[in-house]
């Protein structure tokens, strides 16, 4: 099996609640509305999600990769997204000083 084949856990059941790069990329695809904020991206392949990031990442070149150049309506989207997700990891433990590579998972 192959990167490209092996299935994604989703956003809930990824390191401490996604914080991780895959995770940052679902986050992102929600406050773009590429994806509905309900999307878990749970059994995903790596291929669809390389999708969801260049998406994503085509929206952010628009803004020059900075949050303080997003519409307020983006902006506030933005930090209520990332404030529940930075919540919800510190109750389960999260460190932000710890490697986010490190607890991506795929089966």
């Amino acid at each position: 099996m192959t990167v490209a084949d092996k299935l994604y856990c989703g956003i809930d059941n990824d390191g401490y609640g996604g914080m991780t790069l895959i995770g940052t990329i679902i986050r992102d695809a929600w406050v773009f509305g590429i994806l509905p904020e309900d999307e878990t991206c749970e059994n995903w392949t790596h291929s669809r999600l390389q999708i969801v990031h260049d998406r994503t990442k085509e929206e952010w070149d628009k803004y020059h990769c900075l949050v303080s150049n997003l519409p307020v309506d983006l902006k506030q989207r933005h930090a209520r997204i990332y404030r529940e997700a930075v919540e919800k990891a510190r109750a389960m433990g999260w460190d932000p000083n710890r490697s986010l590579a490190d607890s991506e998972r795929f089966e």
